[in-house]
């Protein structure tokens, strides 16, 4: 089975904190992300759930005193190659193909020449790519340097002929046989949820010895309640879906499903996110089945982190209807906001979301189904309360500094030091 890194049990950040002054050995770290800028707002294009783990993770990396570059492909020809994102943290434009953005699929064309450039830049003690297309550039400067390579999937795809989710077949020619050879020659891989790390094991065929599962974390301050005296802006309840707007993500289950909560209890659906490079006109097919299903459909565009912020503490409930997902982060931003999540049981939605505690896991996607649960969270104002209250509970145990030690971990076990993190030598997180 893959293991868990060791982790602080989550009663708190004091042992955190003094684990962030403990540093005395900060190590340089390359965080690669070739596709997609963690400096970009989430919910466009293809910006999403990675950008945000890349860039708190890179953050609080930063705060416990390593030096952490980001190195992305630059996709305009404005702004300055180097761009500082926080004490410790920047960011690197690294030219490679043309500088506008692409669908995510023609990276691959663009693997090559980031590879050259990343040849060039440095030192760094260790590598970590997100996505494929980040390793298959970055493992072979890793292995000309003799320094370890670290692998993120976040998504992974499967053979054609195998059954699968909807919307996860490979988008370009090579990311079968890519991601198959990271899994198996990365000196670790970093799992976002159990359920990836299963798939690393059981579909790559990872070793299981060298897969280690890091959970997101949440801001805590930042995803929090409604405080005393503060009140919506909406005059009826407001059911959210955030995310890229795309088939994959679900939101046409979420729009059937809120049509059929009965009309005295139905809600207002708000609908957070742009489409990605290669479903542009998907907002208008939401809009044309939102008319025929009867219901007024609120799209948002996509958010700043403080504008999805306020529009979950608002919500009622918050909707993560994907045909699949490796963790699904919107689920434990809910969960701070103190919101229940109706959840589809698919990959790590059914680690972020805990059925019947913090949440609804449906096996189903029957629109009748998800309509009938809707309804029950609306009108059961008890087991609401119950449900919000748990969720930002088991929420608050789970920052960023956390996340970031444990990763921390996994980089020096990588390159042999003996001053890891504190976290080694205590329990763990639930």
């Amino acid at each position: 089975m893959p293991h868990r890194m060791p982790a602080a049990a989550a009663r708190g950040r004091t042992g955190l904190d003094g684990y962030a002054r403990a540093v005395t050995s900060p190590l340089r770290i390359a965080l690669v992300s070739l596709h997609t800028s963690p400096g970009a707002e989430p919910g466009s294009g293809d910006v999403g759930g990675m950008n945000v783990v890349v860039r708190n993770q890179a953050e609080a990396l930063g705060a416990a005193g390593h030096h952490v570059e980001i190195l992305t492909r630059r996709s305009s020809p404005d702004g300055p190659d180097v761009v500082d994102l926080a004490p410790g943290v920047v960011l690197r434009l690294v030219a490679a193909g043309p500088a506008e953005p692409v669908t995510k699929g023609r990276h691959e064309e663009f693997v090559a020449e980031f590879g050259e450039r990343l040849a060039e830049l440095g030192p760094w003690d260790v590598v970590h790519s997100h996505h494929w297309f980040s390793g298959v550039a970055a493992l072979p400067v890793a292995r000309d340097r003799g320094i370890p390579h670290v692998q993120s999937f976040h998504s992974i795809a499967a053979a054609d002929d195998t059954p699968l989710s909807h919307g996860e077949r490979a988008e370009s020619p090579g990311r079968l046989a890519g991601e198959a050879m990271l899994a198996r020659e990365s000196d670790a891989v970093v799992a976002i949820s159990h359920a990836e790390a299963d798939t690393v094991t059981t579909r790559l065929g990872g070793d299981p010895a060298r897969v280690a599962v890091v959970l997101p974390g949440v801001d805590a301050s930042l995803f929090r309640p409604l405080g005393a005296g503060e009140t919506g802006t909406s005059s009826r309840p407001t059911v959210v879906v955030a995310g890229r707007l795309e088939p994959l993500k679900g939101p046409d289950l979420a729009i059937e499903a809120v049509a059929a909560v009965p009309a005295d209890l139905r809600p207002e659906l708000v609908i957070a996110g742009g489409a990605s490079t290669e479903f542009a006109g998907y907002e208008r097919e939401l809009a044309t089945l939102a008319d025929r299903s009867g219901l007024d459909v609120r799209f948002l565009g996509p958010r700043t982190r403080q504008g999805l912020a306020s529009l979950l503490r608002e919500a009622r409930l918050v909707l993560v209807p994907s045909h699949s997902e490796t963790y699904g982060l919107i689920a434990l931003e809910a969960a701070a906001s103190g919101v229940p999540v109706v959840a589809a049981s698919s990959g790590g939605l059914r680690e972020s979301v805990v059925d019947g505690v913090t949440g609804v896991v449906l096996d189903t996607r029957d629109p009748a189904v998800w309509g009938a649960t809707v309804t029950r969270l609306l009108a059961d104002r008890e087991l609401w309360s119950r449900l919000a209250c748990a969720s930002r509970e088991r929420a608050v145990e789970h920052p960023w500094s956390l996340s970031a030690a444990e990763l921390a971990d996994v980089y020096c076990r990588a390159v042999g030091r003996d001053e890891c993190s504190e976290l080694a030598a205590a329990g763990g997180r639930r």
